[in-house]
């Protein structure tokens, strides 16, 4: 049951940061009594300049699950390069038994991804993006997989500082 919504924070002002709830999933523990339900949410954070995270939440309510993984993202944001609204160079992310192929794009492509991984690259700022998932289709998983890929990214300027020497060819573009 795979269900997105945009959510801002209490304050406009205070937070730049977008949240989308990519997935709310209702769990049972099976007790001498019966069931007791519980619930997962699992959630994207982005100022839509780069910076991107996802938290997971579980909970006994929907709301406070939501709110935990709020938290948990804002503790793992991570800054993505981005060039000329796309990445800079293709990647292929890995989690788990998911495969998520991260591939630059022109300018007025858009963002060609399924639900889980289009909230997150549209958080992320973003624009122009061709992906695509190889193996489990869990959005956690994908998510996680998009986000490896994304940590991995190098522009052109930190690939020569890293290595001390000028990239006169332009392999990124």
């Amino acid at each position: 049951m795979a269900r997105l919504d945009t959510r801002r924070s209490r304050d406009r002002e205070a937070s730049p940061f977008t949240e989308k709830v990519i997935r709310i999933s209702r769990v049972a523990t099976v007790v001498k009594g019966g069931r007791r339900f519980s619930f997962n949410a699992l959630v994207v954070v982005g100022d839509h300049q780069g910076k991107v995270a996802y938290g997971f939440g579980k909970a006994k309510e929907v709301p406070l699950a939501v709110e935990k993984a709020v938290k948990n993202a804002h503790k793992n944001l991570i800054q993505v390069p981005i060039v000329d609204h796309t990445i800079p160079h293709q990647y292929l992310g890995r989690y788990g038994a998911s495969k998520v192929l991260l591939l630059p794009a022109r300018p007025g492509t858009g963002i060609i991804a399924g639900p889980a991984l289009h909230a997150l690259l549209s958080v992320s700022g973003i624009h122009n993006i061709l992906t695509k998932s190889f193996g489990s289709n869990n959005p956690i998983n994908l998510v996680k997989a998009a986000l490896e890929g994304l940590k991995a990214m190098r522009t052109k300027e930190q690939v020569e500082k890293l290595r001390g020497v000028s990239l006169d060819v332009d392999v990124f573009q």
